[in-house]
């Protein structure tokens, strides 16, 4: 026990809890007050080493930790800290990886197995937080080997397949157990769009009037069957068909339809919505929700955490809650807008349900509250998990339905409406569709029988349309449908797609590469045993098992090695036929005089001699770009070029003699009033000299 003085002859007991970032220690340091020192590790700060296989493959899979060269200064402090401290808390993250962080903490620390020294908490609210002080418990030692044994898998597929991929088609390639896998998705939505076949087909739309109320109907039926004319020629005869018939009102549905609410966010949820409604990608939402989870400075307040534990499968909900989010509807917009029953959401059948649906920490605080706290980008996930939650506990949308039936002659069009009769849970969150465009029409008042006078048959010719290309978004979304991964993995796999080269973003769209393709190819020739969805998916739930219901984790591991390295054996043989033969060029060695050929090597495309290895001879396959300006320095070519920043600018090419520059394309063109050059961009000129005003 040690006794440290403060001030003036006032004495505590020093208790240290132990994190692992940095951006909630202020939060935590105010509720638990200064009889308590907080620590960050930032991260890890023992784990398999970065260089070298570090797994005995032959002793069980045993792993060979080591504690982090750039960590010596923390651990140096927290062994410090630790050996003053009456009690040390670990409170690493509330899942797997923080698990197995608290257990090397622990290790280092030289602490006993059985110490209650585990705190974990959901929120970082005052409640919340000594609630875990006073309850702490001892190290989940299963949580812990689903970890390791997550960690020795990946590095049985990176230590040991990277390497044959990089003989096999280019070095500094590698590969990953679930990265492959949404690696596979990517590639073979690109080959579908590639293969697809458009089809033609026509619509028929009928824009018909009662008095002078117009609303539209399609065409949906000919003799009582379905009709989806294909060409200009069956639309034609439909045309013709309907010359000079009554449009007569054959049938009027009306009913009352429902919308229930959405659960609240997971962390695949909240990802695609943020995507699909505020344009946030991943890496974007994932540092937005680390900030709210940890803790912003609310003005007046200090450091506030807004949201619950941001990685997530579950959408369970705390009682406390849910009843605070009723309360507050009820207040705000009556007991109408809430359900008899609290709203009660069932999680996905192989959702680990450690934790709560992502939530506000309290109600109470509203978006509009901590607005001018905020960052526009934290404010707006805010609200969209704040509304999200809301609503989630609302009562369902009632909406007035009518579908009506006109018929002219054998032909029947079809159109549907709908008015909103109880804004129930819509009046603050409104679901993300993919067809937003997607309008009902406004229907007056009909009865059957009557007939209306037709204002114009618009026909459209129409052709079908491949899958889309996957977005962050519905790649997330596919992967946690086909249980590859989990809520922490899903942003990393996908960011370590685009950083190996292996895709490439069009717009919002997931494109594969060259490279992502022959790499995808190459794993389903020789890996697909291991590298597929049913494998992979197949493998999460087995590390669920261990975390869950104690299985040994070596078992695991060792079931996955036993076929994996007979693949290795077989591919190391025979894979050498993926490797690109070189491109032939016409230009000439000037070593030699044999023909330089484009090669790849480790950082990208290069010119080599067609001779190697007698002649080494190699060149950039960077070409000069072509100019678009002169300088009016020196007269020389101006070209285009890239900051570091991926701005474009301009130079000229008689640098360093000539160290002209401008972000404006430099003409040759004089200006009338002062005769100075002018600059060009897009399609305006404008002179040089900053005391002209001369523009065109």
């Amino acid at each position: 026990m040690s006794i440290f003085s403060v001030g003036s002859n006032k004495e505590f007991i020093l208790k240290l809890v132990v994190i692992e970032g940095p951006g909630k220690r202020e939060t935590l340091k105010k509720y638990l007050g200064s009889d308590y020192e907080v620590l960050a590790t930032k991260g890890h700060i023992r784990d398999l080493p970065a260089k070298g296989f570090a797994v005995d493959i032959n002793n069980n899979f045993e792993p060979h930790y080591e504690e982090m060269p750039d960590k010596k200064d923390i651990i140096a402090d927290l062994k410090k800290k630790a050996s003053k401290a009456e009690k040390v808390y670990l409170a690493t993250d509330p899942d797997r990886e923080g698990e197995a962080i608290s257990w090397h903490i622990a290790h280092i620390l030289g602490m006993k197995p059985d110490e209650k020294c585990r705190i974990k908490y959901n929120e970082i609210s005052k409640k919340a937080v000594n609630e875990a002080i006073n309850h702490p418990e001892v190290i989940d030692q299963n949580m812990v080997d689903a970890q390791q044994a997550r960690r020795i898998l990946d590095r049985l597929v990176g230590y040991k397949l990277s390497p044959i991929i990089c003989k096999a088609i280019k070095p500094n390639l590698s590969a990953g157990r679930v990265q492959s896998i949404a690696l596979k998705l990517v590639v073979d939505r690109e080959r579908e769009i590639r293969d697809f076949k458009p089809e033609e087909y026509w619509t028929l739309t009928a824009e018909l009037l009662k008095l002078k109320q117009s609303f539209k109907a399609t065409l949906s039926h000919y003799n009582n069957k379905k009709i989806k004319p294909k060409n200009k020629e069956e639309i034609d005869k439909i045309l013709a068909d309907l010359n000079g018939l009554d449009y007569k009102v054959d049938n009027i549905k009306k009913s009352k339809t429902k919308s229930n609410p959405l659960p609240p966010f997971t962390t695949s949820t909240m990802q695609q919505d943020a995507l699909n409604k505020l344009g946030m990608n991943l890496k974007k939402t994932s540092a937005c929700a680390q900030n709210l989870y940890e803790g912003v400075e609310i003005s007046g307040e200090g450091k506030i955490a807004l949201i619950t534990y941001i990685r997530t499968d579950s959408t369970r909900v705390s009682d406390d809650a849910m009843a605070s989010a009723r309360n507050f509807v009820v207040n705000k917009y009556g007991k109408d807008f809430i359900p008899e029953k609290p709203n009660i959401y069932v999680s996905k059948k192989n959702a680990q349900d450690a934790h709560e649906a992502i939530r506000p920490i309290s109600i109470e605080r509203t978006p509009e509250s901590v607005k001018s706290s905020l960052s526009p980008d934290n404010y707006k996930l805010y609200k969209l998990i704040y509304e999200r939650f809301l609503a989630s506990q609302m009562a369902p949308a009632i909406f007035d339905s009518v579908a009506v039936d006109v018929k002219a002659g054998d032909y029947i069009f079809h159109a549907t409406g709908r008015t909103v009769d109880f804004e129930g849970y819509t009046i603050i969150y409104k679901a993300y569709t993919d067809d937003e465009k997607e309008e009902n029409s406004k229907i007056p008042k009909l009865e059957v029988g009557e007939v209306l006078n037709l204002k114009e048959l618009k026909p459209e010719q129409k052709f079908t349309k491949p899958p889309a290309r996957y977005t962050e978004a519905s790649l997330v979304k596919a992967m946690e449908e086909k249980g590859i991964g989990r809520p922490a993995t899903y942003a990393p796999t996908i960011t370590i797609l685009a950083t190996r080269g292996y895709t490439e973003k069009e717009g919002k769209s997931l494109k594969p590469t060259e490279l992502g393709e022959t790499v995808s190819d190459y794993l389903d020739k020789y890996f697909k045993g291991v590298i597929n969805v049913k494998f992979t998916a197949n493998m999460e739930n087995r590390l669920d098992d261990i975390a869950e219901k104690g299985e040994k984790w070596q078992d695991v591991v060792g079931s996955f090695w036993n076929g994996f390295k007979n693949l290795l054996l077989s591919a190391d043989k025979r894979s050498v036929g993926f490797k690109k033969p070189a491109v032939e060029t016409d230009e000439i060695c000037e070593k030699c005089g044999g023909k330089m050929v484009i090669r790849e090597g480790k950082y990208g495309k290069f010119l080599g001699c067609s001779n190697f290895p007698t002649c080494r001879n190699i060149k950039s396959l960077e070409q000069e770009p072509k100019p678009v300006g002169v300088s009016p320095d020196c007269g020389k070519p101006v070209v285009p070029r890239k900051s570091k920043k991926g701005k474009i600018f301009y130079s000229c090419t008689g640098y360093p003699d000539c160290k002209f520059m401008s972000w404006d394309i430099p003409t040759e063109e004089k200006c009338p009033k002062c005769g100075k050059f002018l600059y060009k961009k897009g399609n305006n000129f404008k002179c040089s000299n900053p005391d002209c005003d001369f523009k065109k």
